[in-house]
């Protein structure tokens, strides 16, 4: 059966954990694993510009012995005169993977519904699961064990990345906890996804309007920009509804001794974050972003070896 990784909750527990124990065995050594020798090619797709999720996969995909074939729909049929569903029949006839950084969750649905290679979220308005590995991995790396840990989201709840926390850390076992203005809560499906997931993994997730509540005595302190792509028209709306969700060094004080700060990045220092806590001793963003190429890798082997 082909697998592929459109949300979150698509991987249990066991899985979620076997990619993360691969990838920890892929970055000890890079080039152990050449489960695309041939070079055989994967296709990756973007619809946004993209620093982190181009280079990584790019790299990756190299690393496994394959081709990465990048595409950008601007100059492509897709989207254009051509269904997702059409272009993935093209597609899967020639290539090992698709990987595709769009808008729609529903174009992503519609590649995977049929095809017989592996279908990759590399971002969409609603969820972004190839971050959360890496960013599992990094708190295992620097936290150890995930059960347990408390994590806490600070900003814009009804974000793809904070759904994405709240399933995939739920899916851990982790307690994760969004703290925003009510009118940013994240989606009531995503809330009722992980509730649903808690009963099994012993996770939950909590919402928060007041910030150092939910900052008190937490493992993980994380936020994202306030800004997406494609809607900088909004940066002064969200500076005033979301000013008090800033992460500073007090914030900090406020978690664990030893938390640790992760941020997806690009980050906007002074808006989201503040300069001293992005760039201070307890910072792993730039453990997180390097840990998109081992992460990534997992998840293309590991996808590759079920079907």
């Amino acid at each position: 059966m082909t697998r592929h990784l459109l949300r979150d909750d698509d991987l249990t527990t066991a899985e979620q954990s076997e990619i993360l124990d691969l990838a920890i065995e892929l970055k000890k050594d890079r080039f152990a694993v050449k489960a695309l020798e041939g070079p055989q090619t994967v296709a990756v797709i973007f619809d946004k510009s993209s620093t982190r999720t181009r280079v990584s996969f790019a790299v990756g995909i190299a690393d496994l012995g394959g081709s990465p074939l990048i595409i950008s729909t601007a100059n492509s049929q897709l989207g254009g005169k051509e269904t997702p569903a059409d272009t993935a029949r093209v597609l899967e006839r020639q290539v090992a993977a698709i990987v595709w950084r769009t808008y729609a969750q529903a174009g992503l649905e519609q590649m995977a519904q049929g095809t017989t290679v592996p279908v990759v979220n590399a971002l969409s308005d609603d969820f972004h699961p190839c971050q959360l590995l890496a960013d599992l991995l990094t708190i295992r790396e620097h936290k150890g064990d995930l059960q347990g840990l408390t994590l806490t989201f600070f900003g814009d709840g009804k974000s793809n990345m904070a759904h994405s926390y709240i399933l995939a850390c739920v899916t851990a076992g982790m307690h994760v906890r969004v703290t925003s203005p009510e009118s940013y809560s994240p989606r009531a499906d995503v809330i009722a996804d992980a509730d649903r997931l808690a009963v099994t993994t012993g996770g939950s997730v909590t919402l928060y309007t007041d910030a150092n509540e939910a900052a008190a005595g937490a493992d993980v302190i994380v936020t994202d920009t306030w800004v997406s792509m494609g809607k900088e028209e909004e940066k002064l709306s969200r500076l005033r509804d979301l000013g008090a969700y800033k992460v500073t060094g007090e914030t900090m004080t406020l978690a664990k001794d030893d938390a640790i700060f992760i941020h997806c990045l690009p980050a906007d220092r002074g808006y989201e974050v503040d300069a001293e806590v992005i760039d201070g001793p307890q910072s792993v963003v730039w453990d997180e972003a390097e840990n998109r190429l081992h992460a990534q890798k997992a998840l293309l082997v590991w996808l590759l070896r079920q079907k």
